[in-house]
């Protein structure tokens, strides 16, 4: 694993991002001091998905009432006054 200054990583982000593409992981230091670590994403189509709907055969249900649950509990906190 390379380490490679701020300035370094800035001058040359494109090729340190296709070296990373590649697989390797290389390591932004400053004042020599390891500060972050970049690695490459394992699928890059993973990270790009939703997972939208991914419960729906889990079996919960949504109350009917459920944007109206305790509104009167919680109306009663912002209006009573102590």
């Amino acid at each position: 694993m390379q380490t490679v200054n701020i300035h370094e990583a800035k001058t040359h982000l494109s090729r340190l991002l296709a070296r990373i593409a590649g697989g390797e992981s290389i390591v932004i230091a400053k004042a020599g001091k390891p500060i972050a670590k970049l690695v490459p994403i394992s699928d890059p189509d993973t990270a790009r998905k939703r997972r939208i709907g991914f419960l729906k055969d889990a079996g919960f249900k949504v109350p009917d009432d459920f944007d109206t649950f305790a509104q009167d509990e919680i109306e009663a906190m912002f209006t009573s006054e102590k």
